[in-house]
Formats: C-alpha cells, structure tokens, sequence
C-alpha cells in the first residue's frame, strides 16, 4: 500500500482504534503531532514506532517544532529559542549567529529523530516586517539575505541531525497583520514587491536543495484571487517553475479560517490544494472533517509525488537519546542564547 496525500493528527499518547482506522486508510500517508501527544521521551519513541509500525512504507510523522513559543515538546527537550533571537545576534556577530543556528538544526533534529518523528515544518521563512500578529519572533530577521543565511545554516544542522527542511509560508506571511489560523488574510502588494523581498529566502533555501515547502493562506490579491496553497499560479507557475522547486510541497492546516473561507466543504479543499500542486494535505484537529476527506476525496497519487515524499524520511541518525547527548556541548551553547521567548499558549498548527 503506498502513501496517501492526507497527514491528520491523533487524540492523545497512545493510538486509539478509531486512530488506527484512520490511519490504514489508503488516503492517509501522515500524522503530525501536538503537545497533547506527548508526555516524555520513551511515550513518544514507543507512540511512533507504533505509528510507523501500521503501514508499509510507513507513515510520514510531522510536528511544528521550531523553538519558541511554537515547540511542541518541551519537558526534558532542549528548549530552543524563538528564531528571531538568532537574528539579533546576527546583528552583532554574524559569524557566531550562523554557528549556532547550525547547533540549534542540530539538536532541533536529532532529538525529534531520537524520538522517531521524520521532520518538522521548519525554516519559518518570512520576513520580520514587525507587524504580523501570528508571525511574530518566529522570523529571523527583516532582511531576507540573513533569513536565507540563517536558514540555510539551519538546514545544514537538521541534515547532521538527520532530518530535511520545510520551508514556510510560501512567498512569505510576515509583512500582514491578519493571522489566517483565525481570519481571511490578504496582502495588497504588487508580485514585484513580493519578489524582491519576500521570495529571495526561498529561491536561496530552493536553489540549497530545501526538501519542502508549505504555502500561506494568504490571498496575494493583485497575483491571484485564491489563497497560495490553493493557487496554481503560486504552486506550479511560480514554484515549480519559475523558481524550479522540486520538493514536496504541504498545504497549511486545511481547517484554518484563511482556507475555511475560501471553501466551505472539508473535500473540496482537500480537492483544491491537490489540484493546485499540494502533494499533501494537512487537517488538523477536526476529525469530522477527516471523515469526510477520507470518505469522499477521489485522489490517486502520481509517481512524482510519492517520490518527493519518499524523500521526507528521515535517515534515523540517532538511535537513541543517551547517544544524541554525546552532543551536549551543543545544548551547552543554546542555552547560552541570552533571550528565549516562550508563551504559554499553543498555536492551533503553527
């Protein structure tokens, strides 16, 4: 049985039958996981090795993991800073700020691998306009030139710690003030203010080879009038061509109100994105509309997609967690980082 395009979520550390129905259905080919999922090291290692124990190849399982107030596991996890403090010593020492990002990949990766979880959707590559309410320190730096630095410094990091890198939120979430987990978001910019800003972070982390990339729901009004990971003009014209991505591309949270607006059916989303060039689809926290994707999409996944996500398995580098910490100088160093801005509230996806 071959992976699906659907990545849903489960209720709670262990798998239910109801989980595991979902689960082995053919549409299904991932879970991504949330903080309700997690109690300590050896829950999560036993709950994916029983995740990935249920299908042959077994399924992709992905977690929002990207320091800050968007970790999802906290409790005996390194805790890892917002990525807007890496800018910021960027700004003082760049040399210094490449390096710990690399270390901070590092961990990052081999932690969750140690764990048994294939990658996190991480960079956050949009740019730190100051404005955005959702986006917020979860940015580098205003600059593009230094997020796509200290993206790709990330990377090489999570690829030591065997893992791949997603990049977000294509062509970029930073510059509005509207957060799409809760609104309709529109950006009212010209394609070439977009291009010359927003878009270098993301044709660098391409052009480094980046594995993934997940689409905003954001309507770019003067580009298209659907929101990007519902639009074929982003994800094949601009991405995949104009740009040359190759990767595979994830949809947001297809329960988000930026997309729930858009289309009011759970399958006719899931339709959409598809056909716009998502490879998979993400619904999270909302098994009625799991349901409904998994009894109504009619969707049989091409080659080229079932390649790219082939490639979104991680090299399980660390076959345990005492092995990672042979690795402590680089906790050692991360938590030297001055500044780690944590909330105590958890983003529905992100």
């Amino acid at each position: 049985m071959s992976l699906g395009p659907v990545m849903l979520d489960i209720a709670g550390t262990q798998l239910t039958d109801e989980d595991i129905g979902r689960l082995q259905h053919p549409l299904t080919g991932g879970v991504i996981l949330f903080s309700r999922n997690y109690s300590n090291h050896y829950q999560l290692a036993e709950l994916t090795q029983q995740i990935h124990a249920v299908r042959k190849p077994h399924l992709l399982i992905a977690v929002d993991h990207e320091g800050g107030r968007v970790q999802r596991f906290k409790s005996d996890f390194t805790l890892l800073p917002a990525m807007r403090e890496l800018g910021k010593i960027w700004d003082r020492h760049p040399v210094r700020a490449r390096h710990l990002t690399q270390q901070v990949g590092f961990v990052l990766a081999g932690e969750l691998n140690a764990c048994g979880v294939d990658f996190s959707f991480t960079p956050v590559l949009d740019l730190d306009y100051g404005q955005s309410s959702v986006i917020g320190d979860r940015a580098f730096h205003p600059d593009p030139c230094v997020v796509a630095s200290l993206a790709h410094n990330l990377m090489i990091g999570l690829k030591k710690g065997g893992m791949v890198a997603v990049g977000k939120h294509f062509p970029g979430h930073g510059y509005i003030r509207a957060d799409s987990h809760l609104e309709v978001a529109v950006d009212t910019r010209e394609f070439a203010d977009i291009a010359s800003n927003d878009l270098i972070a993301f044709q660098s982390m391409i052009e480094y080879g980046m594995a993934g990339v997940m689409p905003a729901h954001v309507i770019y009004e003067k580009v298209d009038s659907k929101p990007a990971g519902f639009s074929a003009l982003w994800l094949q014209r601009i991405l995949r061509t104009e740009l040359r991505f190759e990767g595979c591309v994830f949809s947001d949270d297809l329960s988000m109100r930026g997309a729930g607006e858009y289309l009011s059916s759970m399958c006719l989303r899931a339709e959409s994105a598809l056909s716009a060039g998502c490879d998979m689809i993400l619904v999270c926290n909302n098994s009625e509309g799991v349901d409904n994707i998994l009894a109504a999409l009619k969707w049989e996944m091409s080659a080229l997609s079932l390649a790219r996500l082939a490639r979104m398995h991680a090299r399980r580098m660390f076959g345990s967690l005492t092995k990672l910490r042979e690795y402590g100088e680089y906790v050692e160093a991360i938590r030297e980082i001055s500044v780690i801005g944590f909330e105590s509230e958890e983003l529905p996806l992100e």
